[in-house]
């Protein structure tokens, strides 16, 4: 099991951009595949990307492509998601999750989540 923590959400004007961070202890942080959610108010919660261990593979949602960059240092513990040009549509709290499968993550599941971080975006 690890523990995770999300930073860096925040308020932006539309084409602005952020860096969100998950911070991982617990577990060999490097043994999960990690990924990113968001929820939107009223809406269900959307996988965003995830990255394999070892950052050999990334994928991502099609609405986020070009747009949002994924990566980790597992010398950090850390996993980060780099949003460019935000628009209001990605308002919603982000979250980070781990799973030994990245499959798992990408039919929306996840062993372990932390609490997110809120992004909003004006336009």
């Amino acid at each position: 099991q690890v523990q995770l923590v999300e930073s860096g959400g925040g308020s932006v004007q539309a084409g602005g951009s952020l860096r969100l961070s998950c911070a991982a202890s617990g577990d060999t942080y490097s043994n999960y595949c990690m990924g990113w959610f968001r929820q939107a108010p009223g809406k269900e919660r959307e996988w965003v990307a995830f990255i394999s261990t070892g950052g050999s593979h990334t994928s991502y949602a099609d609405s986020v492509k070009g747009r949002f960059t994924i990566s980790r240092d597992d010398n950090k513990n850390m996993m980060y998601l780099q949003i460019n040009n935000l628009n209001p549509e990605d308002t919603a709290m982000y979250y980070c999750a781990a799973d030994f499968f990245c499959v798992t993550l990408l039919g929306g599941g996840g062993s372990d989540w932390g609490q997110g971080t809120q992004v909003t975006v004006s336009s």
